[in-house]
């Protein structure tokens, strides 16, 4: 059975603060097999399609009134926002790397010099705690592909990155 971590964004609206940014950030942080459950004061259609980009599952109800709850779940196995969708014609990684139980920026560090270690085209895979999101979007700016998603199994993160000819 799941676990869910709830955010109740009716008082944040009330107030006039925004709460795009503590849904994500809850999102990327959530842990596997849990729910992310949201309590607002209208149906959050425009969200679901962001949610459904990024891998997640909703089931939603009327709590009664103008109050909705959706509950937000990990898609087993779906890809994270960003990934590479041509990954499967990729050659067979050259290097695995387990990089669990080590702090940030270690894993990074590591990740990063496998790629410099190997040639245009090779691919490297790696095992991660988390998402690192620190590292895509600068392993794109540096012209290397990637694709990762959570284990469905909640035992970490898996990323293959595809090192580009920079």
């Amino acid at each position: 059975m799941s676990s869910a971590v709830t955010i109740d964004v009716r008082p944040m609206l009330a107030t006039g603060k925004e709460p795009f940014a503590a849904i994500m950030q809850a999102a990327e942080s959530l842990p596997a097999q849990h729910t992310l459950r949201l309590i607002a004061p209208f149906r959050l259609v425009p969200l679901l399609a962001v949610m459904e980009k990024r891998g997640f599952t909703w089931e939603e109800r009327q709590l009664g009134g103008e109050d909705w709850q959706v509950d937000f779940s990990r898609a087993a196995g779906a890809l994270a926002a960003g990934s590479s969708l041509d990954a499967a014609d990729w050659p067979v990684p050259v290097r695995l790397l387990d990089v669990t139980g080590l702090e940030p920026p270690e894993p990074m560090t590591r990740i990063l010099a496998a790629l410099e270690a190997v040639a245009p085209g090779e691919v490297v895979f790696a095992l991660l705690d988390r998402q690192p999101l620190f590292l895509l979007p600068l392993l794109q700016a540096r012209g290397h592909r990637w694709v990762g998603n959570h284990a469905a199994d909640g035992s970490g993160y898996r990323l293959l990155v595809r090192r580009g000819n920079r």
